[in-house]
């Protein structure tokens, strides 16, 4: 995992999810704890559930690095999970929906003990292999411009035809699954895409 992780990526971008907030289940901490014990990566946990407090402890002691959650899911208490998941060592996310407007995570970024990044989802949760929807780009760009150093990640259909749009709006952080693993030369798609955020800072 170690040699691979110097070859091809600098996070690892990991999809928790649960039947009740998307229609798919997947892994959880004792996947995590598993990944920890043989890399030294960057885990960036991305919580689909309902319920993202009953997982900052498993996960901060699994070793996760980065917890983001969905403000659809959190509106009631993202001040209580957000003070939790820094507790725990981990760096706190927000992540929102294609359909969620992007005023809804303003507060969260704004706040004295604010998240420290924002996900932009560019499909709807739950699968890998979905279209790219160009439109999410508006609020990538939104984001930018109001604030400059944040960290602006964007997940769902990102590949060599689609980085640019990405990194041109303001993305700098890019989640790749299909077209990464799909690819024949994975290290390639992954400089190429790289080379496109670099580029448009």
């Amino acid at each position: 995992m170690t040699g691979l992780q110097a070859i091809f990526f600098d996070i690892m971008h990991l999809c928790i999810l649960i039947w009740h907030f998307v229609p798919n289940l997947t892994i959880g901490a004792p996947v995590i704890e598993s990944l920890r014990k043989h890399s030294r990566a960057y885990l960036d946990c991305h919580l689909m559930v309902t319920n993202p407090l009953d997982y900052v402890e498993a996960l901060g002691k699994a070793g996760a690095s980065g917890f983001t959650f969905h403000v659809e899911a959190s509106k009631d208490n993202w001040r209580e999970l957000i003070k939790r998941i820094k507790a725990k060592g981990m760096r706190p996310g927000v992540a929102l929906k294609p359909g969620t407007p992007i005023e809804e995570v303003y507060p969260l970024v704004e706040d004295e003990n604010p998240v420290e990044m924002v996900l932009v989802m560019t499909v709807e949760p739950g699968f890998g292999g979905q279209k790219f929807m160009p439109e999410m780009m508006d609020k990538v760009r939104t984001l930018r411009m109001k604030y400059p150093v944040l960290d602006i990640e964007v997940d769902g259909g990102l590949g060599p035809s689609t980085i640019d749009a990405a990194a041109k709006a303001g993305a700098n952080c890019i989640v790749a699954g299909s077209s990464v693993f799909g690819a024949a030369e994975p290290a390639e798609v992954i400089s190429f895409m790289r080379s496109s955020v670099e580029g448009a800072r």
